[in-house]
């Protein structure tokens, strides 16, 4: 072999070795074919145990959810509007007024109103007054002669100080005077 030095002579040679080692392990069967000892114990693979195990707690699982009660329906809903209970009309209480020992009837309360401006301007038929009146809720009301106030007040005059209201319904005189 010409121009072969050691070290490549000796990389031949380990290679034909591996080479040969592998094909006699390839042509070698690690199974034995026959038992040929009876004498031997069988040892239980341990994963079949555990295997065994699992699959008695799972049969035990597929029991107990078997019998398990179905879940319930939630009890709201956040996204839609509960359904209005709808409420009974109470019946009226009428109350005899011949009775004895009773009140009759109670007048409802006059409406709170203050008069806190009277404002002047000069026309051609005279002068026209407009009433500047608080009512109790905190709300302006301006009216001039011949308006209903609250629904139950006509403005019958307007002075230089003073609003006279009439009761649409009794026809009585509330007069209002500026402070």
């Amino acid at each position: 072999m010409l121009g072969m030095n050691a070290s490549r002579a000796a990389a031949w040679t380990f290679g034909v070795a591996v080479l040969g080692a592998w094909l006699a392990s390839a042509a070698s069967d690690p199974r034995p074919r026959h038992a040929t000892t009876a004498s031997a114990p069988v040892v239980p693979n341990p994963m079949d145990h555990l295997a065994a195990d699992v699959q008695a707690q799972a049969g035990r699982l597929r029991k107990r959810l078997d019998t398990a009660p179905a879940p319930q329906a939630p009890l709201r809903n956040p996204f839609r509007f509960s359904p209005r209970a709808q409420s009974v009309p109470r019946p009226a209480r009428e109350v005899a007024a011949s009775m004895p020992g009773l009140p009759g009837p109670v007048e409802p309360a006059e409406p709170s109103l203050e008069l806190i401006g009277i404002a002047e301007k000069n026309a051609a038929e005279g002068v026209v007054r407009t009433a500047m009146l608080s009512s109790g809720s905190g709300d302006l009301l301006i009216v001039t002669v011949g308006q209903r106030v609250l629904g139950i007040y006509d403005v019958a005059a307007i002075g230089h100080d003073v609003v006279e209201l009439k009761h649409a319904t009794t026809g009585a005189i509330r007069r209002l005077a500026l402070r």
